[in-house]
């Protein structure tokens, strides 16, 4: 292909490089030049155009990126028409993209004009989505380089469909560990098994001892799964620690222990006659995105999963952000007073009181929501947020003369987590930490929210400060600024306990009594704690 300035009337049949302007209409870019356009063009008095002409054996930008897309597209793939010089490939099914990379590369290597992009390897999929894209960046190439790049390309992009499997849940138990938590897991990794079709067949919850899960795997082999899902109360922290010693126990064999993907390092593969065992590392109970997806992705998808493949995983592997993320004594860096807001979570639908929303509830001469809110102002802080949803006009209204800031989460009634993001998006610019509170718990006072912001400042390693009742951890919750893009990646009605577990480091508890536990969710609640419901309508 020859590129360069031309006369128009020596430019018939000739691609046009750039869009031209004629009377009464626009010549775009690669427009293939006729005798009439060309006369036209220098009845406008252009005295050169820039223009691409083929030469023996050149073939044109569509036709070279339809070959490629042609040649790449492998089982459960299929491209699209090409245009402007690209082919499009889209998943076919719902599953995982498989990638060969050596091809990949070498056909971008053949010649600059010629471009393969896919997403990453082993990606999740689901049908329709485009995998990958065939460039060609010049107007026209040789035939014979498509043709090169076409066999190093053969079949080298395809997706593995995902299969139903029928999973079987152990999940271990020890004292700290609630039944909401535990039912918060399950549907965590019931909404990862969605887009497979694949069904929990059982759950069994168990004591965390070699016996309990030992037994407990027998027995969920024995109801038909063909897919074992361990769950610990305590983290596997080592390869002879429970599951992995209740996998062998059980007659099976550990693969792997550990991963270099980070939330996900604690892993555990393993196999038990030719069934799949995977042992979930703690962060496996968030919906975000860990190393637990990508193997148990694979598994589903009818891929084999080796030790290589795992250890494989370290490039692209850190998935969490290094801001987020400290060293376990990694000292807070300020050279000024730190700046600390409050959240108050005001926007739920109170479904549990059969109607009326509970924050409008009167308890003591004033609403709960007015309680949370002045328990706030009350704290001295840099600022305050009220996170509205359900009824935001009367909640709102009923709080507006205080010092604060109102948002409004239009998406309240999809959970916690929206309500969340709402209220650390309205956070200003210099703050260094945020306490959430829940608009419900009355009997939090401004003293109590001074002592979790005392912890955080006595303490340089502290991150996340938690308030406790007899030692078990509710309500409110500050956090350092480095979890603030964890808290608006949270989704759905999981909250951001799962932070607090897999962040021990960096967690201080403080002591503050009932108060840290005492949540109105029912009109029972309510009545008992000397309060009185609004009307049905409020």
């Amino acid at each position: 292909m020859k590129f360069g300035p031309s006369p128009p009337e020596e430019a018939v049949g000739c691609i046009l490089a750039h869009k031209t302007k004629l009377p009464d209409r626009m010549l775009k870019k690669g427009h293939l030049l006729s005798a009439e356009d060309c006369r036209l063009l220098a009845e406008q008095d252009h005295q050169q155009i820039i223009v691409a002409r083929l030469e023996p054996g050149d073939i044109n930008e569509d036709q070279a990126a339809a070959r490629l897309g042609n040649s790449a597209s492998g089982v459960g793939v299929s491209p699209d028409t090409a245009f402007t010089g690209r082919s499009n490939l889209y998943a076919d099914v719902n599953g995982v993209l498989v990638v060969d990379p050596e091809a990949i590369a070498a056909a971008n290597r053949i010649d600059p004009a010629i471009t393969f992009a896919t997403l990453p390897n082993f990606s999740r999929v689901a049908a329709h989505r485009m995998v990958a894209t065939a460039k060609v960046i010049s107007f026209a190439v040789p035939e014979a380089l498509v043709e090169k790049a076409g066999k190093a390309l053969r079949g080298a992009v395809g997706v593995a469909e995902f299969s139903p499997r029928k999973i079987g849940l152990v999940a271990t138990q020890l004292p700290h560990l609630k039944s909401v938590t535990m039912d918060k897991t399950r549907r965590v990794l019931e909404d990862r098994l969605k887009p497979s079709g694949s069904q929990i067949v059982g759950e069994l919850r168990v004591p965390h001892t070699e016996e309990a899960v030992s037994e407990a795997i027998r027995d969920l082999l024995d109801m038909g799964a063909d897919f074992l899902i361990l769950f610990g109360a305590s983290a596997v922290v080592d390869r002879y620690d429970v599951l992995p010693a209740a996998l062998e126990q059980a007659g099976g064999t550990v693969d792997q222990f550990g991963m270099p993907v980070d939330p996900g390092n604690l892993l555990m593969l393993g196999n038990l006659t030719g069934v799949p065992v995977l042992g979930a590392p703690g962060c496996a109970r968030s919906p975000k995105e860990n190393g637990f997806d990508w193997v148990l992705d694979r598994i589903l998808a009818g891929l084999t999963v080796t030790p290589e493949d795992v250890t494989a995983m370290g490039v692209g592997g850190l998935l969490m952000e290094i801001g987020t993320r400290p060293q376990p004594r990694e000292k807070k860096q300020q050279s000024r007073t730190p700046r600390i807001a409050a959240i108050v979570l005001a926007a739920g639908k109170s479904s549990r009181m059969g109607g009326p929303n509970k924050l409008l509830a009167q308890l003591d001469g004033k609403t709960l929501i007015r309680h949370a809110s002045e328990a706030a102002i009350g704290a001295e802080l840099a600022q305050t947020i009220v996170v509205t949803g359900h009824l935001h006009d009367k909640v709102g209204g009923s709080v507006n003369d205080l010092d604060i800031k109102i948002v409004h989460n239009p998406d309240y009634a999809e959970g916690m987590a929206g309500s969340i993001r709402t209220g650390v998006d309205a956070l200003a610019d210099d703050i260094d930490a945020a306490l959430i509170l829940l608009g419900d718990m009355p009997r939090i006072t401004s003293r109590d929210l001074r002592k979790l912001v005392e912890a955080y400042l006595r303490d340089e390693t502290c991150l996340i400060a938690s308030a406790t009742s007899h030692g078990k951890r509710g309500n409110p919750v500050l956090w350092d600024k480095r979890f603030f893009a964890d808290l608006k990646s949270l989704s759905g009605d999981i909250g951001a306990r799962h932070l607090i577990a897999t962040n021990p480091g960096f967690v201080s508890e403080v002591e503050i009594g009932d108060a840290a536990r005492l949540d109105l969710d029912t009109p029972q609640a309510l009545h008992d704690a000397g309060g009185t419901l609004p009307d049905r309508d409020s």
